[in-house]
């Protein structure tokens, strides 16, 4: 009797016992469920308050992409859709750059200050050169052109056109060339007549600064013009204007025979090569990822310009005979001044 009292009562401390751990499991699980519950609710009441004194921050932050991707020799500007940000971006970027330097900031994008929002991204170099000489595409010495004194050539592929003497490059800047339905006529040409301002055959309103014809009847010339960093042209070649003026400077004209109905000698001569990817990225573009990217070789230049060298140097061989011609007949044709006239003996 007494093992079966025992017994009883050890099963009935055991019943106990399980009822008792099952009943704080089953607070413990309500306890968690409350607690998880409150907590899940404090994060969303937290969330909507950090989301109610952050939100103007998180905006900013998500919206304007950041102004310099820095990546070697070339960098990202990047510029957004939205005109007040870009304004914002564009007030930071004009105290972190000279004028000087904006202005070759953007010759290597292809645009001028009028065209500088054409661009969402502008291709920046780590360090400036105001002259862009350090990012020439073109090679600094071709031998192929020691003879030739004066010669420009235009690079459809990169919109660039380069200036060579003795075939050393001594200037080489941006251009916008014939758009895809009016495309610039490719191959050899001489410079003929230039004029400050000339006014398009297109349209009366176009005005041209410093214009100087390669194409007398096609009326093809490079002059000053909007640059939007791609071709857009009506077959005339676009320049900055400080370019123009330097071509305008540098390029010899034609000379005409009396009455200047025939050419007697031809200017200086001018290269226009080469196809545009239309449609594909912007060569320019291309820096980012190869600083070389747009680079022309010298073997490619030398073997499009060898076969027109003899041309080249017959022309300026006679433009130099006929202009000293002409130097020499004005200087025969033109009085002495100055000269005292021989008094009589008097008498």
């Amino acid at each position: 009797m007494k093992n079966i009292s025992v017994k009883k009562s050890f099963l009935y401390a055991c019943l106990c016992a399980v009822f008792l751990v099952s009943c704080k499991k089953e607070i413990d699980k309500i306890s968690d469920t409350f607690k998880d519950t409150v907590s899940s609710s404090e994060v969303q009441e937290a969330e909507k308050d950090s989301i109610k004194k952050d939100s103007v921050p998180v905006v900013k932050k998500e919206s304007i992409p950041p102004a310099m991707q820095e990546n070697g020799f070339y960098n990202a500007f990047v510029l957004p859709k939205d005109k007040k940000m870009r304004d914002s971006i564009y007030a930071e970027y004009s105290k972190k750059y000279s004028v000087e330097e904006r202005t070759a900031i953007l010759a290597l994008n292809r645009l001028d200050s009028k065209s500088k929002w054409n661009a969402d991204t502008l291709v920046v170099p780590a360090k400036i050169d105001t002259t862009l000489m350090a990012y020439s595409p073109f090679p600094m010495q071709l031998d192929v052109l020691s003879g030739v004194k004066k010669f420009v050539i235009f690079s459809y592929p990169i919109q660039a056109f380069a200036v060579y003497s003795n075939g050393s490059l001594v200037k080489w800047g941006p251009t916008s060339m014939g758009k895809k339905a009016a495309q610039t006529t490719r191959g050899l040409t001489f410079a003929n007549w230039k004029k400050k301002l000339a006014i398009s055959t297109v349209s009366t309103e176009w005005k041209l600064p410093y214009n100087f014809n390669i194409h007398n009847i096609g009326g093809i010339g490079w002059h000053e013009y909007t640059l939007p960093g791609y071709p857009a042209s009506h077959s005339c070649l676009r320049l900055l204007r400080k370019d123009a003026q330097w071509l305008y400077s540098y390029a010899d004209t034609w000379i005409l025979n009396p009455g200047g109905a025939t050419t007697k000698a031809k200017g200086t001569a001018v290269m226009v090569f080469g196809d545009y990817k239309w449609g594909g990225r912007k060569p320019w573009r291309k820096l980012l990822d190869d600083p070389n990217a747009n680079n022309i070789s010298v073997e490619e230049l030398t073997k499009l310009l060898e076969p027109e060298v003899p041309k080249m140097l017959k022309e300026q061989s006679n433009r130099e005979k006929v202009a000293d011609s002409i130097k020499t007949a004005k200087a025969m044709a033109t009085p002495i001044q100055n000269e005292k006239p021989v008094e009589s003996p008097s008498n």
